[in-house]
């Protein structure tokens, strides 16, 4: 094309954009009959995710906003103008419908970018205009992290009814070609829907097109960071019973797992809002603290009852053949020399041998008192009574400190088996805790 056509063009479409708008007010409905509703077709792309506020219930959202309409007062022939099919003017010239997002959360309240208008010699006016929305989300933090979300975003006209703008969707679906992946959230679908609901304050209708985001949580970065330190730090617990009693640290153990525990449960406290709903993961903090607290009582329990002195009473004869029989080969704790395979002795035999001179008297100290007793008198010193009565208080006291050692001994004994026992439990219930929570999660 010469310079001269350009030339020539330039001062026609100089003349086309003057003579349109000689008359032209942008401030009225641009119909013949104002009777008759405006068709307006409204079209979102979803371009990006800025942010997903789950505390405040906010969805930041990148659009592109395309709206078409006729407007009856600015046709031409193009004939008549050298050709010219379409110009593009700035969009403040034009009428331009006051399509807006209802549910908008932006203190601001920002609309569209002011961008250029698409105008076609036949009256169609196309307005593409990008915009950057937040928009109020309901969440629903029930199964967080492996949650899923539907985001709705509704726009309308905010002072026409649907007898003077009628509003629809172009398609069924928010176009999503463009849309750039979203580290945190995964896009399913965005579904378009035209609704016409009649608003308490007016009788008329009001149509909106509702799209609805469908977003699904990726659960990797909280698997990694929240849930699976949280199972880890859940099994050391049970360990607190395989620690020996003397060493002093079951209690301790206890207490730095319980209070690592409740730094998690307060990092995913701060990030979910508070409603009544608590989270997954957060009811799987909670069951786990719950189960620590019981296990340190526990702890504190099975150390009173592994340091029981001297003058604690004897094992009940319940106690002694529930836990140091029957849960005993069940746990596998045996004395030194006995192992889960060696058949255990007998309880009741051998504290009969034990009980055969006395309590804690070894066979031994039965025979030297018979010897004693059937000595003959002119080859031995028994006749003197004050020895006679100092051997037999140093009988007497060691008979009773081998009664207290084996007391005590049996009180130890019942502290570890319980150990075993409560280990094995808790271990169970936080391998059941941690499949539950998975099953849920699927």
């Amino acid at each position: 094309v010469s310079p001269g056509c350009r030339g020539a063009q330039g001062r026609l479409a100089y003349k086309l954009l003057h003579d349109l708008f000689a008359n032209y007010s942008s401030a009225l409905r641009p119909v013949e009959d104002t009777d008759r509703a405006l068709n307006v077709t409204l079209q979102v792309t979803l371009s990006q995710i800025i942010d997903m506020d789950e505390r405040n219930q906010v969805l930041t959202s990148y659009l592109w906003v395309r709206q078409t309409w006729l407007d009856a007062h600015l046709t031409w022939d193009k004939d008549g103008y050298g050709g010219i099919d379409s110009i593009r003017i700035p969009s403040s010239y034009v009428w331009r419908p006051d399509i807006i997002l209802y549910n908008n959360a932006d203190e601001r309240f920002g609309g569209s970018m002011e961008t250029n208008v698409v105008l076609r010699s036949d009256g169609h006016i196309m307005w593409d205009s990008p915009a950057i929305t937040k928009s109020s989300c309901k969440v629903d933090v029930s199964y967080f992290p492996f949650d899923g979300q539907r985001c709705r975003l509704t726009f309308g006209s905010w002072t026409h009814n649907g007898n003077q703008i009628d509003l629809r969707n172009q398609l069924d679906t928010g176009d999503l070609r463009d849309f750039v992946e979203n580290v945190e959230w995964e896009v399913l679908g965005m579904p378009a829907t035209r609704n016409v609901i009649t608003y308490g304050c007016c009788s008329e209708p009001y149509p909106d097109v509702t799209y609805t985001l469908l977003l699904r949580r990726r659960a990797s970065f909280y698997i990694f960071n929240l849930l699976l330190p949280c199972i880890m730090v859940s099994f050391l617990a049970p360990l607190g019973f395989y620690l020996p009693a003397d060493s002093g640290e079951k209690v301790s153990l206890g207490v730095t797992v319980l209070l690592a525990l409740t730094v998690f449960q307060l990092l995913v406290a701060e990030s979910m809002p508070p409603s009544e709903s608590v989270p997954l993961i957060g009811k799987y903090y909670i069951a786990t603290m719950t189960m620590i607290t019981a296990s340190t009582a526990l702890t504190i329990f099975i150390m009173n009852v592994h340091h029981c002195g001297p003058g604690a009473r004897p094992v009940p004869p319940w106690a002694r053949r529930l836990i140091l029989h029957h849960m005993a080969r069940l746990c596998c704790v045996y004395e030194v020399g006995e192992s889960c395979k060696s058949p255990q002795r007998a309880l009741g035999g051998r504290e009969g041998v034990a009980d055969a001179g006395g309590p804690g008297e070894s066979p031994g100290e039965g025979q030297l008192g018979a010897e004693v007793q059937g000595c003959p008198w002119e080859h031995c010193l028994c006749h003197h009574d004050s020895l006679l009565r100092n051997v037999g208080y140093i009988a007497g006291c060691f008979r009773r400190h081998r009664a207290n050692q084996r007391r005590t001994g049996e009180w130890k004994k019942v502290a570890k088996v319980m150990d075993r026992f409560f280990m094995w439990v808790f271990f169970l219930m936080v391998f059941l805790m941690s499949v539950l929570v998975l099953g849920n999660a699927a």
